[in-house]
């Protein structure tokens, strides 16, 4: 079994980190997203890997390359974002002769069951319900429970089970024909060619699709899920780091990951905190943040903040002296 990973979005939602950085490169809890994802399918023994790359995919490569130097992998490259169906036709050579495959969204987390998933004897959706299904694609089941129809950000939807990215398919074959066919005669959903319609395709010739329930998803794609999902997983006791240095004169409220060679002063860190490598922070309070590889930052306060690599920050350091009954505002 291989899995296929498309990483070729440009993440327009977590601009302006994404003009530098890819999204799946963002850190979470500790590491990168696409870490996360790799190593649940490293996990249940799949050992063979696709990455459709585009935007800034020269940076994915080379993480994949230096994180993962033994993993059989291939890289398939995607000039032009015409939408997940077309990422996955293109990877056509790399998976036509593999038995099965696990595609799998380059910017999406997942707590899932994945050993039932690929031990499961048919195709599978993963789904999950929602509170709009408008956003998402969508599945219909049927008196089986098996998927009966689905369809990309239906304006009025017949079910609330959202296509939530994680897909196995046995039938490539099929596949490829059915994306074949949908590129060939140009039918776009949306402007784009979705693995939706081709996975429509297949059902309509009779190919079952199970769907398959996923406790938890976090779909990165927006700042504020970002920093959710950090939050989240740093509470996950296998995610956390317990056994933090001791910094100077700095207090630690966990959870809250901290990366190499950072030197921290003089703070309060946490909860809810991802701290990356070789950070210098100094008199300052963080909290519910993400602080990229390389970053500087001195007397500041920072909550829900998203602070890329390489970035600086340096706040106004005050010397008061109040007396009672005094309020100050700074806005």
């Amino acid at each position: 079994m291989k899995a296929l990973i498309p990483v070729a979005g440009a993440g327009v939602r977590l601009r302006p980190h994404t003009f530098t950085q890819p999204k799946p490169l963002i850190p979470v809890a500790g590491k990168p997203i696409i870490s996360f994802i790799v190593d649940q399918l490293l996990d249940v023994g799949i050992d063979e890997f696709v990455f459709v790359v585009g935007y800034l995919g020269d940076k994915i490569k080379s993480y994949i390359n230096e994180k993962y130097p033994d993993l059989k992998k291939e890289f398939v490259y995607q000039s032009e974002r015409q939408g997940l169906g077309h990422a996955v036709w293109l990877a056509r050579e790399a998976i036509l002769q593999t038995d099965e495959i696990f595609i799998v969204l380059g910017d999406t987390i997942f707590d899932v069951d994945l050993k039932k998933i690929v031990e499961h004897p048919t195709s599978c959706l993963g789904i999950h319900k929602v509170d709009d299904p408008r956003k998402f694609g969508v599945a219909e089941l049927n008196g089986e429970n098996y998927v009966s129809r689905v369809v990309e950000k239906p304006h009025i939807p017949k079910s609330n089970l959202a296509l939530v990215g994680l897909y196995k398919i046995k039938e490539i074959k099929n596949l490829i024909e059915a994306l074949d066919y949908n590129i060939k005669n140009n039918i776009k959903t949306i402007g784009e060619y979705q693995l939706t319609d081709g996975l429509m395709r297949m059902i309509e010739q009779g190919v079952k699709f199970a769907p398959m329930s996923v406790d938890n998803w976090f779909d990165c794609g927006k700042k504020e899920i970002l920093l959710e999902t950090n939050a989240i997983l740093l509470k996950q006791a296998r995610y956390a780091y317990k056994n933090l240095p001791e910094f100077e004169n700095t207090i630690i409220i966990p959870p809250v990951s901290i990366g190499k060679d950072c030197k921290i002063e003089n703070s309060i860190l946490g909860p809810n905190v991802t701290i990356g490598d070789n950070v210098n922070i100094n008199y300052s309070i963080i909290k519910n943040s993400i602080i990229g590889n390389y970053a500087s930052i001195g007397d500041v306060v920072l909550h829900h903040s998203v602070v890329g690599s390489d970035a600086s920050i340096k706040g106004l350091s005050q010397s008061l002296n109040i007396g009672d009954n005094t309020e100050i505002d700074f806005g």
